[in-house]
């Protein structure tokens, strides 16, 4: 099969054409816009709205729609979400953004053959055996090798502590291959701590840490636990280097956070708003001209799903008048041999869904995120 391989800022003159005299391919999604995790779903809708308006400008009409509902993180909420939008005569799914909802969502997607590319729920669990879910996201198995291997090989400590929430798939993937990969590499887990959804209080768990002798403490969870770790390990005066995932992309956004408590905090992301390339520089300036706030990778992650689905309708001949069922065949047979080159990385895909791309590190450093490589 012939390789498509496109690049972003290219994907809208492309297709100027194909959709010139037909309806406009219509794309659905779903996240959290309120409540604790609204920061992930605001991120992933802004994203997808600013790729969705650069394609229609491009192409001079609207030749792709957006249908984007608040979920609140719930499963039964996401899927009542996904049922909106096929009412609505989405062809594809944008989403969801987090990994419980996804997974129920995804379900119900399987059974009605409806494509879904998820820009960030990144449990190996999403795709699952459904041959119809992708993702734009690196798994949760590749964040957790990746970081071991960052730690290890840059030298940044060799007693390290972990605390993740055993209740949460997306928590529980990273530090299961994290843990893994530590033994591979030499690192020394002196402690593993847990919480669920519920915990508030972290001083056990800090503290054991600490007890340890921790030089570092892992953190493979999202950016509202952390806030709070983070606040308690200053607290007990204890300073190890603290190294988080890509749930943790958003801590800055925390209303009333104070976020020096996150200088020097590094995370494995596949964005950073400071690199230099032309895509990058775009994006952002228009992010923070529309929205006035730095885009996470989160955004980033959105923007490219955008534009990875329309690569592929482009290819496979969707157009508004497609029926889902058959966009879905077609979105499958395309992202086989798809090839972009976005604001995340240029990805590929194979046939379980999972995309290929390199994970990059970057540090909190006066209140923005820094490539941790290039300070």
């Amino acid at each position: 099969m012939k390789k498509i391989i496109v690049a972003a800022l290219c994907l809208a003159m492309i297709a100027m054409a194909a959709f010139a005299s037909a309806d406009a391919i219509k794309i659905g999604g779903s996240g959290p816009l309120t409540g604790p995790a609204a920061d992930y779903g605001i991120s992933v809708k802004n994203g997808a709205e600013i790729a969705v308006a650069e394609i229609n400008a491009a192409a001079g009409e609207t030749v792709v729609e957006l249908n984007f509902q608040d979920d609140e993180h719930d499963p039964e909420k996401a899927v009542n979400a996904y049922n909106e939008v096929l009412d609505w005569g989405a062809q594809m799914i944008a989403g969801t953004v987090t990994t419980s909802p996804c997974i129920a969502v995804g379900a119900q997607a399987f059974e009605d053959r409806i494509f879904m590319l998820t820009p960030s729920a990144s449990s190996v669990d999403v795709t699952a055996d459904k041959d119809n879910v992708y993702q734009v996201c690196f798994t949760d198995p590749a964040q957790g090798a990746a970081s071991a291997d960052y730690i290890s090989g840059h030298k940044l400590a060799t007693k390290v502590a972990v605390i993740y929430n055993n209740a949460d798939a997306y928590s529980t993937g990273i530090y299961q291959t994290f843990e893994a990969e530590s033994g591979n590499v030499g690192l020394d887990l002196v402690y593993i701590g847990t919480f669920t959804d519920d915990t508030t209080d972290f001083s056990v768990q800090v503290t054991g840490a600490k007890e340890a002798g921790a030089e570092l403490v892992f953190l493979p969870i999202y950016y509202t636990p952390a806030s709070m770790i983070l606040q308690q390990a200053k607290n007990m005066e204890f300073a190890p280097v603290f190294f988080g995932v890509d749930g943790m992309d958003g801590i800055l956004s925390i209303e009333g956070f104070d976020t020096s408590l996150a200088e020097g905090v590094m995370l494995l992301t596949p964005f950073s708003a400071d690199a230099q390339d032309e895509l990058t520089v775009n994006f952002v300036k228009t992010y923070t001209e529309k929205y006035g706030a730095v885009p996470s990778q989160f955004a980033a992650d959105a923007y490219d799903t955008v534009y990875a689905l329309y690569a592929a309708s482009v290819a496979s001949g969707i157009t508004g008048e497609t029926k889902p069922e058959e966009a879905c065949d077609k979105l499958i047979e395309a992202f086989q041999s798809l090839e972009m080159t976005g604001l995340t990385g240029t990805m590929s895909w194979d046939a379980s869904g999972a995309v290929t791309k390199t994970p990059t590190a970057v540090i909190i450093k006066d209140g923005a995120y820094v490539g941790a490589d290039v300070q």
